[in-house]
């Protein structure tokens, strides 16, 4: 078996596996070996692999959850796993999974294998597009198809589940802070945001009908054929909960006057009223824990401090 992982330093938060462990779980998922195994690049989070079988097979998928992580990134593989169903109205997109071991027998990591999926990366294509307005159209409309989707609970998928909404937000601020504290930054704007949160219940439970979200659906994580989207993919952060607390929703409020604008012409503009425009200043505060958190295990600390300033005016507004 050929095999070409990518080196990192020992205390990288991403390990590739080794050749033995490559061998074995392709023994337990297709009964073989690979004659070769090529690791990607790209994402932050799991670590992947190009697996190709030979014989003319098409080359498959493996992803592999990491050793360890966070609170709020705890078992995104098993949410994700959990809430592939859900994702049937835009299932022609997504890859198929074919096989997944979650018992950390032959490793002791989560991971799955699935097909791979055609086009270009989402960042190159997207570089190279004519028409950037039709691309978020295209992702406004595939973004309403999956907050279509209603649920019976609040919370991750594989759980914990909530009654209510606000006992959901609730339970993520409160990992959010136990995140940054024990990653020793300063938690003393997020345990504040927890407090607003607590007092603001009735607000929060004005949203009474879990819808499910994609957690991370934004140009990295799809697929482009020319001007097409024909692949979306990394649902791990899928939860059931406020649609306007989806990131698609953070990242097409950003930059408005921009080509994102044309995301709600497919989407639909949300209706405007004090406690919606409440809610989406929560969203965007959890969303920038949540960022802060990653910027962290990135080792991206010239970038952490962006966080406080924007979280202090988020605040502001909240209070």
């Amino acid at each position: 078996m050929r095999f070409e992982p990518i080196t990192r330093a020992d205390g990288a938060f991403q390990q590739s596996l080794t050749a033995p462990e490559i061998a074995a779980v392709c023994r337990r998922g297709f009964g073989r070996e690979p004659v070769s195994v090529v690791e990607l690049d790209g994402g932050s989070f799991n670590t992947t692999y190009r697996v190709d079988f030979g014989s003319g097979e098409a080359p498959v998928i493996l992803r592999v959850a990491p050793a360890w992580s966070h609170r709020i990134e705890r078992d995104f593989m098993r949410h994700e796993h959990a809430a592939l169903p859900f994702f049937a109205p835009i299932a022609a997109l997504m890859p198929r999974t074919l096989f997944v071991d979650f018992t950390r027998e032959l490793v002791p990591r989560d991971y799955t294998f699935q097909t791979m999926l055609g086009g270009v990366s989402g960042p190159d294509g997207f570089r190279a597009l004519a028409d950037k307005p039709g691309f978020f159209r295209q992702l406004g409309s595939i973004v309403r198809a999956v907050h279509g989707v209603r649920g019976s609970r609040f919370g991750r998928p594989a759980g914990p589940l909530f009654a209510t909404w606000s006992e959901a937000v609730l339970s993520a601020v409160d990992d959010t802070v136990a995140d940054v504290h024990d990653a020793g930054l300063d938690d003393t704007d997020l345990r504040e945001l927890a407090v607003l949160a607590a007092k603001n219940t009735a607000v929060l439970d004005e949203v009474t009908e879990p819808r499910l979200l994609h957690g991370d659906l934004w140009v990295p994580n799809v697929r482009l054929d020319g001007e097409r989207i024909v692949g979306v993919f990394d649902h791990d952060r899928a939860s059931w909960g406020d649609p306007a607390a989806d990131w698609s929703i953070y990242e097409a409020h950003r930059r408005p006057g921009t080509d994102r604008d044309a995301f709600w012409d497919t989407y639909g503009r949300p209706t405007p009223s004090p406690a919606a425009a409440w809610r989406a200043n929560l969203y965007r505060a959890v969303h920038l824990g949540a960022v802060r958190i990653e910027r962290h295990r990135l080792g991206l600390t010239d970038k952490i401090p962006d966080s406080y300033d924007e979280m202090a005016e988020v605040l502001a507004e909240l209070r």
